[in-house]
């Protein structure tokens, strides 16, 4: 009987321990899938979101990406989610904004500038952000770039980097040769939403 009674306890034991990994292992895939942002959709390409694990502050879960990029806030945070910037709950705790409104291009709804501002990752630049914007919307960021990756679309990208040009007194050949993808001078690739236009834009260190 007294062994009957341990060889139960046993068995009670190990289903239980058994259930909890199970358990465990049922929350690590049940994670859910990184959500998209319509004006950045490549952020783990850009490095602003990792895959690294974190506990986020806003909804205090633990997730297995991180958002490193720019967030203005009088707080300071860290370990934001990719989910509490989706759904806007991280810009509303902290009153904070992803990216500098004052340093957007102009738009035709308010509507684009909260989603852009408050729902959106932002990018890291060597000065202040600039986000462009092409047929009243906000252009969707593509890339980093320098002159390499961009001379096959100097026509089409023609009015910003003539634009470029004057603002940094430059001329094509020292844009050409000074431009360079995590150089000094560091490229930023959009693209239109709507009609698929391409934009550039440039800042330095």
């Amino acid at each position: 009987m007294r062994l009957f009674i341990l060889t139960l306890l046993i068995t009670t034991f190990l289903t239980a321990c058994s259930n909890e990994q199970n358990s465990q292992s049922n929350n690590e895939t049940a994670m859910p899938e990184l959500p998209t942002f319509r004006y950045n959709p490549n952020p783990e390409k850009l490095g602003i979101i990792k895959k690294e694990k974190t506990t986020c502050p806003i909804c205090n879960q633990k997730r297995n990406y991180v958002y490193e990029g720019p967030f203005y806030s009088v707080d300071e945070v860290e370990g934001i989610c990719p989910w509490c910037i989706k759904d806007g709950s991280a810009a509303k705790k902290y009153d904070g904004e992803f990216q500098d409104a004052a340093s957007c291009d102009p738009v035709d709804k308010q509507e684009y500038l909260i989603e852009l501002t408050t729902k959106t990752p932002g990018y890291s630049g060597w000065q202040q952000e600039r986000w462009l914007s092409h047929c009243g919307d906000f252009c969707a960021l593509k890339a980093y770039v320098g002159w390499a990756e961009i001379k096959d679309l100097k026509e089409e990208l023609s009015d910003d980097l003539n634009e470029i040009k004057t603002d940094y007194n430059l001329t094509q050949e020292e844009l050409e040769k000074y431009l360079v993808n995590n150089g000094s001078m560091q490229g930023y690739l959009f693209q239109c939403l709507h009609c698929k236009k391409h934009r550039v834009t440039i800042d330095l260190d």
